[in-house]
């Protein structure tokens, strides 16, 4: 006897074939729960996995509750151009943007760039990837995978030099589709970006580095960037922190470039960094300023010894010469002077007049002593004039005494001593009294015309060569300046001189460096 089938059979496999005719018209399987009443005679466990839900082998479903996950994945793609952005031909695509600052590894003054590591989040909207809001189901959560399927902001970086993506241990993105077709994409990156630098006030100074978004290909007709989360779109991880470097905060900037291929959407995120000056102190400053006070040791030893205070004076300016060389060698070659530099070359001055001031000293005391040597032979020489004019006239004297002047003995004794000598004319011009005119002369008369010889010593003894004088006080000096007095001078000059250019220094520099860029979000403020 024949039994009619039953209702419930039929509708399973009507079901059943429309499944096999969706399979060959899409590109993967889709998977329907099917739930069969209480009065079919089949149970769960003898459906077979295409009834359930499930793959082959007994597989679970990928369903939530009576939905199909994958079937929904897969409907997607039923049109779908990833080619083709939303609303192409009409209103542009506005993305927003987001940005967590993981960590700032380095901050380089030779390359003139910055790294740091973050999670980049866009946002924007596609109408095709929508589905229908279930209870408990509003969103896909769905892996890196499925981001190769969909159209995705040709986003990219301004001033990137270089950036890779972060895979381990898989790739470090992921993609949230909501019903209402709204996208985030969250991936982690690490970049490195350019960041030109003012080192005027090099080590007081402050940087701003920046990070500009923009699309590579659509411009403003087709993309629109933003700000998503408003002034809370950019923020940084207090555990933020670098050697030299602290970060001050930052600000957001949107901005329309204008290229030749058309007008570009543009975001931009400034970050400020002020320099620690604690390892320059300890490293340069602090050095530089003790050679330039041991150079002034040299003013307290004695100008006699020479080898002490010549090489004290060149080990200071090689020390110093050193010094520059390897702060230098640390930073990019600018034509422009850092307020270091300044700091450096005084230090510099400061050693190298040190060692002048020696030399000043020794040339000031070479020449005291040749004009002294100069003036001792000049009156040595004036020593010997004097005897032989004293030995002269007392001949004279004898001879006038013991007999009558006669036509042979001379009349006078002429002595002639050269004043121009300039050694002679800083002191006391005349070195014998009534001089006068380029030479003096003095006249000694053998003999008076008409009168007695018993006048001739009364005469002689108006007329000898008086003492010579002595200048000793003015010879010790030259242009009213002793050797020792120089010595007594720097001793005051150099330290005081030193100590007002510091002040002037850090008073100028530590007020002009502190700049504070206007509408900043300053670090942890948020």
């Amino acid at each position: 006897m024949m039994v009619s089938p039953r209702i419930e059979d039929t509708f399973v496999k009507v079901i059943f074939g429309w499944g096999i005719l969706a399979a060959m018209f899409t590109s993967g399987p889709v998977k329907v729960n099917v739930f069969v009443g209480a009065n079919s005679k089949t149970n769960s466990t003898s459906n077979p996995w295409w009834l359930s839900g499930g793959t082959s082998n007994n597989e679970p479903a990928a369903g939530f509750g009576d939905v199909n996950i994958s079937a929904i994945l897969n409907s997607f793609q039923m049109g779908y151009d990833k080619r083709v952005r939303p609303n192409y031909g009409g209103q542009a695509v506005t993305v927003g943007v987001t940005m967590f600052v993981l960590s700032i590894s380095e901050l380089s003054e030779v390359g003139m760039d910055f790294t740091l590591d973050m999670y980049f989040r866009q946002f924007w909207q596609d109408p095709r990837l929508s589905f229908e809001r279930r209870p408990g189901l509003d969103k896909l959560v769905v892996g890196a995978e499925y981001i190769k399927l969909i159209w995705v902001p040709d986003t990219f970086f301004v001033n990137e030099k270089t950036a890779y993506f972060h895979d381990a241990t898989t790739d470090n993105q992921f993609v949230r589709i909501f019903h209402t077709g709204d996208i985030l994409r969250s991936i982690r990156l690490t970049i490195t970006a350019s960041c030109p630098m003012d080192l005027q006030y090099f080590p007081m100074d402050s940087q701003l580095c920046y990070i500009e978004i923009e699309s590579f290909g659509y411009t403003m007709s087709d993309i629109r960037y933003k700000w998503n989360d408003g002034l809370n779109s950019v923020q940084v991880s207090g555990d933020v922190s670098l050697p030299q470097f602290k970060v001050l905060g930052h600000r957001q900037k949107t901005i329309e470039a204008s290229l030749s291929t058309g007008n570009y959407s543009r975001l931009a995120c400034e970050i400020q960094f002020v320099r620690s000056m604690g390892y320059y102190l300890i490293q340069i400053y602090i050095p530089s300023s003790l050679i330039v006070v041991i150079s002034w040791v040299s003013f307290w030893l004695n100008r006699g010894a020479t080898p002490a205070r010549v090489g004290l004076g060149v080990t200071t300016v090689l020390t110093m010469t050193t010094l520059i060389s390897s702060t230098n060698s640390a930073l990019p070659k600018i034509s422009y002077v850092k307020s270091i530099d300044v700091y450096l070359a005084a230090c510099f001055f400061m050693v190298f007049a040190s060692l002048l001031e020696y030399a000043s000293v020794g040339y000031m005391a070479k020449r005291i002593q040749m004009r002294k040597n100069r003036f001792l032979a000049i009156q040595k020489m004036a020593e010997q004039k004097k005897n032989e004019a004293l030995h002269a006239s007392n001949a004279n004297i004898n001879d006038a005494t013991n007999l009558d002047l006669g036509p042979g003995l001379p009349k006078q004794t002429e002595i002639r001593i050269n004043m121009h000598d300039p050694l002679l004319r800083r002191g006391h011009t005349n070195l014998m009294r009534g001089g006068q005119g380029g030479s003096t002369s003095r006249l000694i008369p053998g003999a008076l015309h008409g009168g007695p010889a018993s006048r001739a010593p009364e005469e002689l003894l108006l007329h000898q060569p008086p003492p010579l004088l002595h200048c000793k006080k003015n010879l010790q000096k030259m242009g009213g300046i002793s050797p020792s007095d120089i010595d007594k001078y720097s001793r005051i000059l150099f330290p005081v001189s030193f100590i007002c250019f510091n002040l002037m220094y850090w008073i100028i520099y530590l007020n002009i460096s502190e700049d504070v860029v206007p509408d900043l979000v300053l670090l942890g403020s948020n």
